[in-house]
């Protein structure tokens, strides 16, 4: 199922139903989230799918291009409490095209004791990242973006602050979760994600990649339900204006990963704190496909689209700059 949440004609939450062909989109009545619809099929025991197609109201189906067009489709997925949202993310978990592959096999085949960080981190992957049903294989690269605050709506800026060095597009698959009543994790789906990260700063030096991925990111516009097909392939374009700056393909999938979703969501809710009943985790799950490692360089006012078709329509987002908003003696004594 193809699911959205959506402002109505009078500004109201909704949540619909994309129709298979993606033109048009069907209420699903009597929820203004997708987080009350996910906490429904909970307390009932019930698929997410059963809910929301027993709730599919009999108005007019509504055209899903205007909804997109009009910047009124909203994330597939949030928290009432925007700091109940844990948003993260994996990395060094894709093998990137077959040229790229080849290199990563070839590196990583020498004295381990040679190899950077990183790289030692990918082998670690490789040789274990898809372990036997049921057995716990390597621990990947694993980061903190922030809360349910730094999620940009599909269609609306990615505010990158003043201070960074970069702003670039990073188009991933998204895992949104819900965590049950019993602290059990509940995953309703995927979604089309651009983690967006300042690779300048990361370039510096691998330890700050934590600085490097405190900042805004977006993902939808839909949430799709239901089994995942294991090879996924998509296209990722920057656009100035009019001209299409620069564009390059990108898989993802379990057959383009050195890790099982399974291994992933393992190390991530193997934690007691990623486990409070109630809260919502948005999970993206790395990429092996960079404007910024084509020597691009973005500018404010630049647009990502990233388009993955098997989980519908395209995510678009602009660049926006803040203004700094904090300067150094910011922080005063009580």
């Amino acid at each position: 199922m193809r699911l959205i949440q959506f402002l109505d004609d009078q500004g109201q939450r909704r949540v619909g139903a994309v129709s298979p062909s993606g033109a048009t989109v069907r209420v699903v009545e009597g929820f203004e989230s997708t987080y009350a619809l996910a906490s429904v099929a909970l307390a009932r025991g019930l698929p997410l799918d059963g809910v929301a197609e027993g709730a599919l109201g009999p108005r007019a189906p509504l055209p899903y291009a205007d909804l997109l067009a009009g910047h009124r489709v909203l994330s597939p997925l949030d928290h009432p409490d925007a700091a109940h949202c844990l948003v993260s993310g994996t990395g060094l978990t894709h093998l990137g095209s077959a040229a790229t592959r080849d290199a990563m096999h070839q590196k990583v085949a020498g004295d381990e004791a040679a190899l950077s960080d990183s790289m030692r981190m990918f082998k670690w992957g490789l040789e274990g990242g898809k372990p036997a049903a049921g057995q716990v294989g390597a621990q990947p690269e694993w980061f903190y973006k922030g809360n349910g605050h730094i999620v940009a709506a599909p269609g609306t800026p990615l505010h990158s602050p003043g201070f960074a060095l970069d702003g670039g597009e990073e188009p991933e698959l998204v895992g949104l979760y819900v965590i049950g009543p019993d602290g059990t994790p509940f995953r309703l789906g995927f979604a089309i994600g651009n983690e967006f990260s300042d690779h300048v700063t990361e370039r510096q030096n691998y330890l700050l990649l934590a600085h490097s991925k405190l900042r805004a990111c977006s993902m939808g516009p839909e949430l799709r339900s239901g089994p995942l097909p294991a090879d996924l392939q998509g296209e990722s374009r920057l656009w100035r204006g009019d001209e299409l700056v620069w564009s390059k393909p990108f898989a993802t999938g379990e057959a383009n990963m050195c890790h099982t979703l399974a291994n992933l969501e393992y190390h991530h809710f193997k934690y007691a704190a990623h486990r409070r009943p109630g809260d919502v985790h948005l999970h993206f799950f790395g990429t092996a496909t960079l404007s910024f490692a084509d020597g691009v360089r973005v500018q404010p006012g630049d647009r990502f689209e990233i388009d993955l078709p098997a989980l519908g329509a395209p995510l678009s987002n602009t660049l926006a700059v803040q203004e700094a908003s904090f300067a150094m003696g910011g922080v005063k004594v009580l």
